[in-house]
């Protein structure tokens, strides 16, 4: 249970940046048509790009999905660097966007929704396992856990007030997606140290 305990707060921080690629793609996507023919096949090599960035990452995930702490750690590392480079190519495509400023709140929408269901899917599943712990050593737990799905209501809340504003800079947009990012990041390393103090 340790082992399990110690590496689902990876699996929590890559599903998070999976979840987001697919929101991310699903946008983008959804808009393609509407690009001007002699840009078209462009924007639909960028797309199979950030599609087999995101692809990669996530047989990374499968792969690693058992993998002890040690291994996580290094290839948390290394997944940071294609999650950056994943963001770098869909800046990159959004400021080529001919639609731009609806491209950004549509990505951004998608994104949000994104990272709000992480928050609550990474509660439920700390949830689930912190039940397999004695009731001694829940209660630090507990409040690990309360405190993400606080956290996470701040960050929605967040995320909400910035999409319901209307036109932000695409720089205002993703600085508000890393601050809730990192929050997430934050308050899943929180609960971690809490499951490493209960076991």
């Amino acid at each position: 249970m340790a082992t399990h305990s110690a590496i689902h707060f990876y699996l929590n921080w890559a599903k998070e940046r999976i979840d987001e690629m697919d929101a991310t793609l699903a946008s983008l996507e959804a808009k393609v048509s509407e690009v001007k023919t002699d840009a078209r096949v462009k924007a639909n090599q960028a797309l199979a790009d950030m599609r087999k960035k995101r692809d990669d990452f996530r047989d990374t995930l499968k792969k690693q999905a058992d993998a002890n702490e040690a291994v996580w750690i290094k290839e948390k590392a290394r997944l940071q660097s294609e999650w950056n480079a994943f963001e770098a190519e869909v800046e990159k495509y959004i400021e080529s966007s001919s639609q731009k400023i609806e491209q950004q709140q549509a990505t951004f929408k998608r994104q949000a929704e994104a990272q709000v269901k992480a928050w609550r899917q990474a509660a439920e599943n700390l949830r689930t396992v912190g039940k397999e712990f004695a009731a001694g050593r829940r209660s630090e737990i507990e409040a690990a856990l309360k405190q993400m799905e606080a956290d996470a209501a701040v960050a929605e809340k967040k995320l909400q007030k910035i999409n319901e504003a209307g036109k932000q800079s695409w720089s205002s947009l993703m600085t508000a997606l890393t601050e809730t990012r990192g929050a997430f990041d934050r308050a899943n390393q929180t609960a971690q140290q809490a499951f490493k103090q209960a076991v």
